[in-house]
């Protein structure tokens, strides 16, 4: 089986061959969009009390977003993508400034896209994209992509930046479109001597999947390396599809992240259905944990996760939402919504909900 990186450099030549045999003929536009989502939420952990605050990005990721593109002729293009993360609570940044995202890309209509910088992972646009509460929020499944439990995603990470969601320091490769609903992406990033905590890790991906008609299916599998993997590969594969009904669809995910003996495997079942004006949405999220970290035994550390929402749409770019969610946590598992009070006991659980606006321009 050839690795993902070689099958990658190879469409990477050809990419790059294609673009450069093209003339230039300039035609530049720059637009400016972003999402601002406000909510107020409660979140108790079993035990430890409740908090309610005012949080930012529950329905979908308040953001500033620049794009920018130029016509180089011949079916080329050039273009840009800086995505800022903000706090709408606080108006601070949630990360580094383009923290979201920040590339630069050739495009053209018959080799793909060729693109650099800062952009997703493939195993994360695998499970995401089936998720119906947009991976945030309450009932958000990246509830179960956290560092804090002793798993396999802290045991390559720690708690610090980890690349489940993003990676820095990266090349991309999209197909092109027309091939009949065909997909796929090819990611490599270099570590560049950099700290996990700096965003310093070392990444190989490649997603394919198929969008036709009704049906959605994908396939994704992203390795890392960092000072923390030396006993192991980080592993992160996903797999998923849904199903379109008319006026609602079905998903089914499942996503699995390995390191040395520790692996945590999620699997999600989850529907969104619209009436009018109304979204409705539910998903439940299992995580179940295997193997051990050092000598601590993770096998009994399994959680689950229900998840319940609305979407009152007032507009094409304003809505109202509610969510509620509860996780419950088994053995020593201390999974938790976020926002609520620290110190969790293994094996207790957290809910939360919330409601909000979200405007998009």
């Amino acid at each position: 089986m050839q690795h993902p990186f070689a099958l990658g450099s190879l469409a990477f030549a050809a990419a790059t061959a294609t673009f450069a045999m093209t003339p230039a003929h300039a035609q530049s536009s720059v637009t400016l969009s972003g999402v601002v989502d406000g909510a107020a939420r409660s979140v108790s952990n079993e035990g430890r009390g409740s908090v309610k605050s005012l949080v930012s990005g529950s329905n979908a990721t308040s953001r500033l977003v620049v794009r920018g593109s130029e016509d180089l002729g011949g079916g080329l293009a050039a273009s840009f993508h800086l995505e800022h993360g903000l706090a709408l609570d606080t108006g601070l940044a949630t990360g580094g400034f383009w923290d979201r995202r920040s590339t630069a890309s050739l495009a053209s209509k018959g080799a793909g896209e060729l693109r650099l910088g800062r952009d997703y992972v493939p195993s994360y646009i695998g499970w995401s994209r089936f998720d119906p509460f947009s991976h945030v929020g309450v009932a958000g499944s990246n509830n179960f992509g956290s560092g804090t439990p002793v798993g396999p995603i802290r045991s390559a990470f720690g708690t610090t930046a980890n690349s489940t969601v993003r990676a820095s320091n990266s090349i991309g490769y999209f197909l092109p479109g027309g091939f009949g609903g065909l997909e796929g992406q090819w990611m490599v990033a270099a570590g560049e001597g950099a700290t996990p905590a700096n965003g310093g890790h070392k990444v190989t991906g490649v997603r394919l999947g198929w969008a036709g008609g009704p049906v959605v299916v994908s396939a994704a599998s992203t390795r890392t390396e960092t000072d923390l993997t030396a006993s192991g590969t980080f592993s992160d594969t996903a797999l998923g599809g849904t199903y379109s009904f008319g006026i609602g669809r079905v998903s089914l995910a499942w996503r699995q992240f390995k390191q040395s003996a520790a692996k945590q495997t999620n699997m999600m079942i989850a529907t969104s259905v619209a009436l009018g004006a109304v979204d409705l949405k539910a998903s439940f999220v299992k995580a179940d944990m295997a193997g051990r970290v050092g000598a601590t035994v993770i096998d009994a550390n399994d959680a689950s996760q229900l998840g319940l929402g609305a979407v009152y749409n007032l507009s094409k770019r304003t809505a109202l939402y509610a969510t509620l969610a509860r996780i419950g946590n088994e053995g020593a598992a201390t999974f938790v919504i976020p926002g609520g009070p620290a110190g969790l006991v293994g094996g207790r659980s957290s809910s939360g909900y919330e409601a909000g606006v979200r405007h998009v321009f």
